[in-house]
């Protein structure tokens, strides 16, 4: 697929984009263990919205469509944008194109930190305890893998990859023990962030996602031009005008809040990151200011559709979304690998 060239047809991907995402959130609000038509999803949705008035639908549907379903969609697209913007940056500032929260450790320490918070310290800072927690696991977790990566101060791609897999097995060790001496009672809760899901969604938490992603959108697409120089080398970004050093630590740190953020709200999603970047590629190129807008639908795109997987494959359970993420982004990851063999 040859990638969007022109301004016009790029206006036209995006206003595709949009409609798409807005069409796949109203339908997916319909599935579940208890399957509610799309008329009827839409007018609860223009009820509750204070557009249109009763209806022929129960109350009990209208409950599982605005309280339960609703917030859940929403975060599962944020979510999406969120590890999907992610992963371009990180493989922008590392010239890596395996990297990913997931693979580098990130989401280990991020998890590490929800485990502490709920095992053993408590809400030390209320409502914000267990994000906060998460985004400085996040933080150390990377800062651990890139002062392994690094020799001699500077930053060697190839080993990145390597240094994120033996931080995370030695984080997520680091969590299970955690897990394995806290309080049993508190085990089976935990266990929501090994595996990942969106069973915690609430209208009253998801401000907070909402403000990161946003900030997280603004922030990266400032520095759009200068990954877009760190692509092509170092020595190219000096060149412009742009210090390396300030921009990654710039990236690392706001992708390690949003990593954390997200994390406490869903658990460990992973490859979500690693593969929608490569897929946002192939429609509109390596340009970050065309990337990450296009990165940030296509990952909600994509969140929203594996939730509907999630919500319907063994109703009426939920599967973790960390397992069918896994399977997708292992199978894409052995695909990337061979493509480039």
């Amino acid at each position: 697929m040859m990638p969007v060239r022109s301004q016009a047809g790029y206006r036209c991907l995006m206003v595709g984009l949009v409609a798409v995402l807005s069409l796949s959130c109203a339908l997916s609000l319909g599935f579940g263990s208890a399957q509610v038509a799309l008329g009827k999803v839409l007018g609860i949705l223009s009820q509750q919205l204070g557009l249109g008035g009763p209806g022929d639908w129960s109350h009990g549907q209208a409950q599982i469509v605005w309280q339960i379903r609703a917030p859940r969609v929403l975060l599962g697209a944020l979510v999406g944008m969120g590890l999907a913007l992610v992963g371009a940056a990180l493989q922008a500032v590392t010239r890596n194109p395996l990297a990913d929260p997931h693979l580098l450790g990130v989401s280990a320490g991020a998890v590490f930190g929800a485990v502490s918070v709920v095992l053993f310290l408590g809400p030390f800072a209320g409502a914000f305890s267990l994000p906060l927690a998460a985004f400085i696991g996040a933080l150390g977790s990377m800062l651990l893998v890139l002062g392994v990566a690094s020799r001699g101060g500077r930053l060697e791609s190839d080993r990145l990859l390597l240094a994120g897999v033996a931080v995370s097995f030695v984080v997520m060790a680091a969590a299970n023990l955690l897990l394995y001496t806290g309080d049993p009672h508190a085990a089976a809760s935990v266990m929501f962030w090994m595996l990942g899901g969106l069973g915690l969604a609430q209208w009253s938490l998801l401000w907070l996602p909402v403000l990161c992603v946003l900030a997280g959108l603004v922030l990266l697409m400032s520095q759009a031009r200068a990954l877009n120089a760190l692509m092509s080398g170092e020595q190219t970004a000096v060149s412009l005008g742009f210090e390396p050093r300030a921009v990654r630590a710039r990236v690392f740190v706001a992708t390690a809040l949003l990593t954390g953020v997200l994390v406490s709200l869903s658990g460990a999603i992973g490859f979500v990151g690693l593969m929608v970047p490569h897929m946002a590629r192939r429609l509109v190129g390596a340009e970050h200011r065309r990337l990450l807008p296009v990165c940030a639908l296509s990952g909600a795109l994509f969140m929203v559709w594996v939730d509907v997987g999630a919500r319907t494959l063994i109703a009426p359970q939920d599967l973790p979304i960390g397992i069918a993420t896994a399977a997708l982004g292992g199978l894409f990851f052995i695909v990337l690998l061979r493509r480039k063999a």
